[in-house]
């Protein structure tokens, strides 16, 4: 399994424009969801974290927006914050500078939002800077592999409780691959660090 948090080089670049962990002074977790919204995970994701009264932020493919938006007008209405993940969950390794562009922009037209994260954490440098004009790109600091069809659910629970600390940038998915991970690891580690008096805080666009 590669690392649960990013690579060191991530940290390069500036804070003002990519984010991987944020500043705080209080006991404060930025949870994250990538890849929806979609029937066979969305919704069961939003029942999770109405019943613990958490709100997250949500990177959403536009795709998926457009095939649901049922789902999307849910997510948002229900406080949730809402980020650009690309139209066609493009890897930004194997797609030209132009076309990634036209890509994450055409998302636009079905919502706006000043957040982007690119799918697999993989862009390029041009990408970067074509991009960051318009938005800010807002990576993780943990990890919990719930996509990693060799991570078990208890051992998602772990990375995710294990690496967090305040100001970390946590993903989880709410994709079809990911839920039986989710399902476990979400409500424990909800439970685990309300406990201990932490509050979870969705991420500020422009």
């Amino acid at each position: 399994m590669s690392a649960v948090r990013p690579p060191f080089f991530f940290r390069w670049l500036s804070p003002e424009y990519l984010v991987c962990d944020l500043p705080v002074t209080e006991k404060v977790i930025f949870l994250t969801f990538d890849d929806g919204p979609v029937p066979e995970a969305t919704p069961e994701v939003l029942d999770i974290l109405s019943r613990f009264n958490v709100q997250a932020t949500f990177f959403l493919v536009g795709n998926n927006v457009r095939q649901y938006p049922d789902l999307f007008a849910g997510t948002r209405d229900a406080g949730h914050a809402i980020g650009n993940h690309t139209f066609h969950h493009l890897n930004g390794w194997h797609t030209s500078p132009g076309l990634y562009m036209d890509d994450v922009h055409r998302c636009r037209e079905y919502f706006h939002s000043g957040l982007f994260r690119p799918p697999y954490g993989r862009f390029t440098p041009s990408q970067y800077f074509l991009l960051r004009k318009d938005f800010r790109f807002i990576l993780w600091s943990v990890l919990t592999y719930d996509f990693h069809r060799n991570t078990t659910p208890q051992q998602c629970l772990k990375n995710a409780i294990c690496n967090t600390r305040s100001g970390s940038v946590v993903v989880f998915h709410d994709n079809p691959k990911s839920m039986e991970k989710v399902r476990y690891a979400l409500p424990r580690f909800l439970e685990h660090f309300l406990k201990q008096g932490y509050r979870f805080q969705t991420i500020d666009g422009k």
